[in-house]
């Protein structure tokens, strides 16, 4: 089976309005590219005990979810240590995670002239964003080698934590994908069927969608309302997604129905998913 995909972002930043999320966006193309769809999301500021609710609920799922932000060595980055107490496991140095900070810190001194001491306090300090919990597993960084990590959960959940910046993070996903989730890809093609219907009232449409999705098993009927849209007006749209064997079968009967009340219709549309 295919497993459910999940998001969370963590960072005050976030939720105050200081930053725009651009990841759920990015997520959800990342994963449409491969026949994948994003289930939910979670937002969760820098509090210890939401985040590690929020992780433990993920661990259980048995989904595969991505963790974006606070996963550095600042007094305000908690993810690590939140991840940690979600798998109630111990805090541990990864060896080649390790190995790849003491590279960029190498870089980093070269690029700036200066002989490499790793025993500078400063380099010490940074050795912390290496601290995972035990038994996890890297996930490389190529823009500047430091990297993520991913921890299976008890209840089957498996949780890919990455940096909040998104010229870190994305690259990061899309490795996540096609490393650690290939077998999904494209398995289960998805579509939906909508058209836009004008005067519609949705309380009017809910029948039919009723009768729709109980003689069809595996579709989801939907309706949009929009006031003002710039093209159509005040106008809803009214369709069923599902997987694209099905589709055809409900649209087909949505659609009779709908010429048959002799609904005012207009733009219709087909979307892969």
């Amino acid at each position: 089976m295919i497993p459910s995909f999940g998001l969370i972002i963590v960072g005050d930043e976030i939720l105050s309005g200081k930053r725009a999320d651009k990841h759920l966006p990015k997520v959800i193309e990342l994963l449409a590219a491969r026949g994948l769809a994003l289930a939910y999301a979670d937002y969760v500021g820098d509090d210890r005990p939401r985040i590690t609710a929020a992780l433990q609920r993920a661990f259980a799922s048995g989904d595969v979810v991505f963790s974006c932000g606070g996963i550095g060595a600042t007094p305000d980055d908690h993810t690590r240590q939140c991840a940690a107490a979600a798998l109630q496991r111990p805090l541990a140095l990864h060896p080649e995670a390790a190995a790849l900070i003491r590279e960029r810190m190498q870089d980093v001194a070269r690029e700036q002239g200066e002989a490499f001491d790793p025993d500078r306090p400063d380099n010490v300090h940074r050795l912390n964003m290496g601290v995972f919990p035990e038994g996890a597993r890297i996930i490389p960084n190529p823009y500047n080698k430091i990297p993520g990590f991913s921890c299976d959960g008890p209840g089957g959940g498996t949780v890919h934590f990455m940096p909040g910046f998104p010229v870190m993070a994305w690259p990061m996903v899309e490795w996540v994908l096609d490393h650690c989730c290939a077998q999904w890809f494209n398995r289960q093609p998805r579509t939906e069927h909508s058209i836009v219907l004008y005067g519609a009232m949705e309380a009017a449409l809910t029948p039919l969608m009723e009768r729709i999705e109980a003689g069809h098993p595996g579709i989801k009927v939907f309706s949009l309302p929009s006031v003002d849209h710039p093209v159509h007006g005040r106008h809803v749209e009214l369709g069923v997604k599902g997987p694209a064997a099905l589709v055809p079968a409900a649209w087909r009967e949505l659609h009779q129905v709908l010429r048959q009340y002799g609904a005012s219709m207009g733009t219709e549309m087909v979307r892969n998913l």
